[in-house]
């Protein structure tokens, strides 16, 4: 059984052998709705740019980066590609499931470190914006790489 099997604690009624059944399948979704989902949204796309915001914060911190990032702008996990498809067609398709929910929730967390090391660089608070981007920041970008990894693994088996 996979991470997201256990993680959605689908009803055993609705769930095929774990063996058999691909998670598009237990999730409600055949072969044409999973490739759907993976048409909406380029999951490999979505995590390279969040993983780019790592070595974007980290220039940012340096005082290498020429961006003029904004606090509030960082802060909104609705606006990137992937926070429009999490609360719009992915959400519609697969927001009732407790780990969709969770990814929502760890991308908005994401959003809500970045912004934090934005506004601690403006503060010239540079020792914590290092800390958050070492520490907070890190844990909720790796939680998100690893979400969609894992959804991109199971929609495509």
């Amino acid at each position: 059984m996979g991470f997201f099997n256990r993680l959605f604690n689908l009803d055993k009624a609705d769930a095929v052998s774990s063996k058999q059944a691909s998670l598009a399948s237990q999730l409600g979704l055949d072969a044409k709705a999973a490739a759907l989902v993976l048409a909406e949204i380029d999951i490999d796309n979505a995590i390279s740019i969040h993983e780019n915001w790592k070595l974007r914060l980290q220039n940012y911190v340096d005082h290498t980066s020429n961006e003029a990032l904004q606090t509030d702008a960082v802060a909104l996990d609705d606006h990137c590609e992937l926070g429009k498809w999490l609360h719009g067609r992915g959400g519609e398709r697969l927001g009732k499931y407790p780990t969709f929910q969770i990814l929502v929730a760890r991308h908005q967390y994401f959003h809500t470190q970045a912004s934090t090391v934005v506004a601690q660089v403006q503060g010239n608070n540079l020792e914590a914006a290092r800390k958050t981007l070492d520490g907070s920041y890190r844990y909720a970008s790796s939680q998100v790489v690893v979400l969609l990894k894992e959804l991109k693994r199971n929609l495509t088996r």
